[in-house]
Parts: C-alpha cells; sequence; structure tokens
C-alpha cells in the first residue's frame, strides 16, 4: 500500500499526539470564560465604588446645605438638604438638625446599588470644651484706615491658629500670615 490509503489512513493510534487533539480548543474556552467572569466581577466592583462615592457626595453636599440653613429652622434646613439632594440625583433618607450641627443620611443608586452614606456638618468643634468655636474676633479698623477703633492704639489681638491633626497622626501645618 503507499502512504495515506489503507485502513488506518487519517487515524492515529498509540501513544501519540491523537489522544490531546480538541485539548487546545477547550483550554482557550475555559481561559475566555475565566477571563469573563474576572471582567464581570471588576466592573461590579467599580459600579458599588462609584455608587458609594456619589452616595457620599451627595450627603456631604446635603449636609453642608443644611448646616448652611440651620439658624432658619429645621425644616428650611432639611428642605435645602433635599434640593441638594435631588440636584445629585440622591434622595435624603434621614435629616436632622441640632443646634447649628445638620446630620444627614443619603442615598443615591448607580445600576444595582443602593448605598446609603450619613454625613454632618456644622461648625468647628473645641477639642477641649466640645463646643462650637467662632473664629478670633478682631478690632474694626477705622472708615479711614489708619489705626485700629479703640482705647489701645497697638495692633489687635489675633487668638493662635492651631493647625488639626491629620488622619495619619501628625499636625498638618499651619496657614501662612497672608492666607489667615
Amino acid at each position: 500500500m503507499s502512504w495515506g490509503q489503507g485502513p488506518d489512513r487519517g487515524r492515529r493510534t498509540g501513544r501519540g499526539r491523537g489522544a490531546d487533539r480538541g485539548v487546545a480548543t477547550v483550554w482557550v474556552a475555559v481561559t475566555a470564560a475565566g477571563l469573563c467572569t474576572v471582567f464581570a466581577v471588576v466592573l461590579a466592583l467599580g459600579q458599588a465604588v462609584a455608587a458609594r462615592h456619589r452616595a457620599g457626595g451627595a450627603a456631604d453636599l446635603a449636609a453642608l446645605a443644611a448646616a448652611d440653613r440651620a439658624l432658619e429652622g429645621a425644616e428650611a434646613a432639611c428642605e435645602a438638604a433635599r434640593r441638594v439632594a435631588l440636584a445629585q440625583d440622591a434622595a435624603i433618607v434621614r435629616c436632622a438638625v441640632q443646634g447649628e450641627v445638620a446630620d444627614v443620611t443619603a442615598r443615591a443608586g448607580f445600576g444595582p446599588y443602593l448605598p446609603t452614606v450619613r454625613s454632618r456638618a456644622g461648625p468647628p468643634v473645641s477639642p477641649s470644651t466640645g463646643d462650637p468655636t467662632d473664629p478670633p474676633a478682631r478690632v474694626p479698623a477705622d472708615s479711614s484706615g489708619g489705626a485700629p477703633a479703640g482705647p489701645s492704639a497697638g495692633p489687635p489681638e489675633v487668638a493662635p491658629v492651631r493647625a488639626p491633626a491629620d488622619s495619619s497622626g501628625g499636625a498638618r501645618k499651619a496657614p501662612g500670615p497672608g492666607l489667615r
């Protein structure tokens, strides 16, 4: 018989390459399915993070708006928070105003995720007393632009500025004299 003819034509026998035929196709299919799964998980995590950031931003802005209107009453403050949250495509879940401090919880959806984030805003709190602090009072200058009004002719007294600690535990640098 000549080459390529006979009963064993096209068949491989024994331990040759014939036992591995089609394995590359299976490996490619499994690898493609694995990559698609990883890609889907990464996209889902990205959507969850984006939803959390959107809700956090809306809650922060709504709390600032409510704190800005806190002296007008809780109803006016919460209405301002609601308007700001709606502008951010979010909804207010809870709004509470106590004194000048606003506590707002907002929910913003992105894809199938609906995270809820709480934010508080108000005047800064003194670390020693826990009371809100006011900026230091300066003696007003006279309208002619000359020396300050009042009994003393010296420069106005200003309370020292203490820099707040950052999250790493170190102290932040206080702003320079031109930035106060």
